[in-house]
């Protein structure tokens, strides 16, 4: 009996790839670029009605005094907060790029921390 050889199965590609592989960018990158894009919009990323009982919670706990915001007030201290999300993620990000990791972790964070000026505990 004779053996009949196959051609070898040819792979399909990704539809409107044309055969092409896709370009893949090295990790981390694409993390910097989308912490790029949220911090030129000016749209609020945090919800408004959980941060607005966040506020009020904190308040509650921190002074009976004081029971009301202004909506501008609240308004102001969730851009400050998330200003400062975002700048602590971006130096936790460059942390753990330096450190050859693209998983951001708690000693990233604390690192970004001491290193940024920002909210020291001291």
């Amino acid at each position: 009996m004779a053996r009949v050889k196959h051609a070898p199965a040819l792979r399909k590609s990704a539809p409107g790839t044309h055969g092409r592989k896709k370009r893949r960018s090295r990790p981390g990158t694409v993390a910097l670029r989308e912490i790029r894009k949220f911090q030129k919009t000016f749209k609020l990323l945090i919800p408004a009605a959980p941060f607005i009982r966040c506020v009020k919670q904190i308040t509650n706990q921190l002074s009976t005094q004081v029971s009301r915001w202004t909506p501008e007030a609240v308004v102001a201290i969730q851009e400050a907060a998330e200003d400062y999300l975002v700048h602590l993620f971006e130096g936790g990000m460059l942390c753990a790029i330096h450190a050859r990791r693209v998983t951001l972790m708690k000693k990233d964070i604390e690192l970004a921390r001491r290193l940024g000026g920002r909210g020291q505990p001291w």
